[in-house]
């Protein structure tokens, strides 16, 4: 399975994807272990820049204060760029 595939679950629309805030917190976990969060960070920008809207899953994940910083500034590069974030 490749990591694009695991990170970001495809909707319906090619355009759309599915983001598990349980995987990304696992993920986050892994890259911190690893020393590689700016990389993990760089990767699923690149990956939300293939889509147009992206609903997250399972937010409650999110409570680790420099996970949900991190993401949120993620999310905030997304939709300045015009991308919808539901749920």
């Amino acid at each position: 399975m490749r990591r694009r595939d695991l990170l970001l679950l495809r909707a319906d629309a090619p355009a759309a994807a599915v983001l598990s805030c349980e995987t990304l917190f696992m993920r986050f976990v892994d890259a911190e272990n690893a020393g590689a969060v700016d990389r993990f960070f760089a990767n699923l920008a690149r990956d939300l820049d293939a889509v147009d809207a992206v609903t997250l899953r399972d937010r409650a994940w999110l409570s680790r204060d420099e996970l949900r910083v991190r993401v949120d500034a993620l999310l905030d590069a997304f939709r300045a760029r015009g991308g919808r974030v539901l749920g």
